[in-house]
């Protein structure tokens, strides 16, 4: 794949960081949002004095607006083309920052903090690499709205405000589940999530993290105890492959919350739990 050139807005951030002096974070969103779903943390770790990056995937709409007049955009990106973009963007920051992501964002964090690209790494309910088996029957309902239907791969799928309740926003009454639904839902690509379904499977996987390597960096896998899209087991067994590492391997289980517990009413208490183990190895 020919690695699209980030946007000037990226590019923007980038540049930004660079200049300022500070210690880069760089936000990783995954399916069925943008990276405008990292504002707020991004207003948070900047007031702590980090500069805060929020790339998109690959030709990402900027707003919410625009990616639902035009969702086909999302189709057809893989595992493997968001991390080549989001490593693109990485590589230009002067210094190795600190890496948050959500969900296939998760996923991705550790696949780059695998590259040795990351000082200390966050992964929220990270979506499974090859290697983790657990299969809970509530992760396979969450992702029932793509693999139903295979030609789904090819295709961006949008949720129903019903399939983002039970997936996402489980832990949240029905107001603020639809308040999420309507400030945030993008469709997605059906990609990842089939490679993530296949993954044990297909030993030539886009799907999968070195865990092994020396420089991968102090990480920290954080599950929300509620979760239906990645439910602990899942979360769990990310976190025991990454205890292969020599590096600092920390877990943590938020109690009560759901998989829209970055963008959800207490998106602020894993904010500070990412904020406070990023504080304690990266200035």
């Amino acid at each position: 794949m020919t690695v699209p050139a980030p946007t000037a807005q990226e590019l923007a951030e980038v540049e930004r960081a660079n200049t300022s002096g500070k210690q880069p974070v760089v936000f990783v969103h995954g399916l069925w949002l943008l990276d405008t779903s990292w504002d707020r943390w991004a207003e948070f770790f900047e007031a702590a004095g980090y500069a805060a990056v929020t790339p998109g995937w690959p030709d990402d709409p900027a707003t919410v607006e625009e990616a639902r007049a035009n969702p086909d955009v999302f189709a057809n990106k893989s595992v493997g083309d968001v991390a080549a973009y989001q490593q693109a963007i990485v590589e230009k920051l002067d210094r190795k920052p600190a890496i948050i992501g959500h969900s296939f964002g998760g996923l991705l964090v550790q696949m780059l903090a695998g590259r040795g690209l990351s000082a200390a790494t966050v992964a929220i309910d990270p979506a499974p690499s090859r290697g983790v088996l657990p299969l809970p029957a509530s992760a396979l309902k969450a992702s029932s709205a793509v693999l139903t239907n295979p030609a789904n791969r090819h295709r961006a799928v949008a949720l129903t405000f019903e399939q983002f309740k039970y997936g996402f926003a489980n832990a949240v009454s029905d107001q603020e589940a639809h308040e999420l639904y309507e400030k945030y839902h993008v469709a997605g690509s059906g990609v990842p999530i089939f490679q993530a379904a296949f993954a044990n499977i297909n030993p030539r996987t886009e799907v999968k993290a070195d865990n092994l390597n020396p420089d991968r960096g102090p990480m920290l896998v954080i599950s929300g105890e509620y979760d239906h899209q990645v439910p602990h087991a899942i979360a769990h067994a990310a976190y025991e492959r990454q205890l292969k590492n020599p590096g600092t391997t920390e877990f943590a289980e938020l109690p009560g919350r759901g998989h829209s517990l970055t963008i959800d009413s207490g998106w602020q208490e894993v904010a500070a739990a990412a904020l406070d183990f990023v504080g304690r190895f990266v200035k």
